[in-house]
C-alpha cells in the first residue's frame, strides 16, 4: 500500500500545483479552505473546502475537491503530517467542485460514499462545470468518478472502532441528497454546502424550507466543530450566517406574497444591507429571491 501511495503521489512531479496549506482545526481535523471566488483559471477550483479526519489508523476525507491534482497535493501534505492510508471519502453532495478528486482516491483503494442521487443527477460522459472553467493543466489526470458506495438513508459506518454517522437528508436542502458527516466521539460535523460562512449562499438547487429545518437539526447536535463547504469558520456557530440569511429571506418573501407583490417586484425590492458587501451577494441574491418566491408561493397554494 505504501508503494502505491508513493507512486501516485509522484505522478506528474512537474504537474500543476495549487499551493495548498492545511489548517489544523483540532487534534484530529485538518482542512483546506478555499477562496470566496467563482471557479476560474486563476484559482483552478480552489474555492471549496476539503477536510481530513484522523481516525487513528486511517484518514477519512470529506469532499475530495475540484480535481485529481488537488486531491493528490492535499493528500501529500496530509501524509507529511501523519503517514496513514485514506480509507474512506464522503462526497457531501453532487456539485462537482466537491468530488472531482475522486479518481485519485479510487486509485488508492478508498471506499467513496455518496448519495444515490449521483446515479441520476450526474452524467459521467458530460463535460463538467469545473472542466470548462479551469485550466487544462490543473484539470489534467481528472476523470469523472462517481462514488462506489451509494446510500439512500442515514447510516453509521465504523472506522477503527469509531462511529461515523452519515446523515443522508432526503429532499433538497442545498441540493438533492445532501449528506452531513457526524462523528460523535469528536463532537464534529461536516455539512458541505449546507453551510456558507465566507460568502452569500446559492439557493439554485435547494429548498428554503428544508434547508432551514436541516440547520435547526444541526443546532441540536452535540458539537464543538461544525465545518461547511465554503468558509473557514469551524465552531458550532459557523452556520449562523447561512441560517440568518435564509430566515430573513423567507420572512421577506412571505411578506411580499402577503402584499401581493409579484416576483419581479420582490426581486427588485428585497435587499439585505447586512450582506451586500459579502462576496457573491450581487451575483446570487436576486436569484435566491426568485427561487424562494417560487417555493413559498407554491406552498401557500
Amino acid at each position: 500500500m505504501k508503494l502505491l501511495y508513493i507512486l501516485l503521489l509522484a505522478t506528474g512531479l512537474q504537474a500543476f500545483e495549487y499551493g495548498l496549506k492545511p489548517v489544523k482545526v483540532s487534534e484530529e481535523i485538518y482542512c483546506f479552505f478555499g477562496k470566496a471566488e467563482v471557479m476560474n483559471k486563476i484559482n483552478n477550483g480552489n474555492m471549496v473546502n476539503s477536510c481530513f479526519i484522523d481516525m487513528k489508523g486511517s484518514w477519512l476525507v470529506v469532499d475530495s475537491g475540484p480535481s485529481f491534482n488537488y486531491a493528490k497535493e492535499a493528500t501529500s501534505l496530509i501524509q507529511a503530517i501523519k503517514d496513514q492510508k485514506v480509507s474512506y471519502v464522503v462526497n457531501t453532495h453532487v456539485h462537482d467542485d466537491h468530488w472531482l478528486g475522486n479518481n485519485f482516491y479510487k486509485k488508492l483503494g478508498a471506499t467513496i460514499i455518496g448519495s444515490h442521487v449521483f446515479s441520476t443527477e450526474v452524467d459521467p460522459h458530460e463535460k463538467t462545470r469545473m472542466q470548462a472553467a479551469i485550466s487544462k493543466e490543473a484539470f489534467k489526470n481528472t476523470v469523472v468518478t462517481l462514488p462506489n458506495k451509494l446510500i439512500k438513508s442515514e447510516q453509521t459506518i465504523t472506522i477503527n472502532k469509531k462511529d461515523v454517522q452519515l446523515l443522508h437528508l432526503e429532499g433538497e436542502g442545498h441540493s438533492k441528497g445532501d449528506i452531513v458527516v457526524y462523528i460523535p466521539s469528536y463532537k464534529a460535523a461536516f455539512a458541505g454546502d449546507l453551510i456558507f460562512n465566507s460568502r452569500v449562499l446559492s439557493l439554485r438547487d435547494g429548498n428554503i424550507n428544508n434547508w432551514i429545518a436541516i440547520l435547526k437539526r444541526l443546532e441540536d447536535l452535540n458539537l464543538d466543530y461544525l465545518l461547511g463547504g465554503h468558509g473557514a469558520l469551524s465552531d458550532r456557530d459557523s452556520l449562523l450566517l447561512t441560517k440568518k440569511y435564509l430566515v430573513m429571506l423567507k420572512k421577506s418573501v412571505l411578506l411580499a406574497l402577503e402584499n401581493d407583490d409579484g416576483i419581479d417586484v420582490a426581486v427588485e425590492t428585497i435587499k439585505f444591507k447586512s450582506y451586500e458587501k459579502m462576496p457573491f451577494y450581487h451575483d446570487v441574491h436576486k436569484k435566491n429571491i426568485s427561487k424562494a418566491y417560487q417555493v413559498l408561493e407554491w406552498d401557500s397554494e
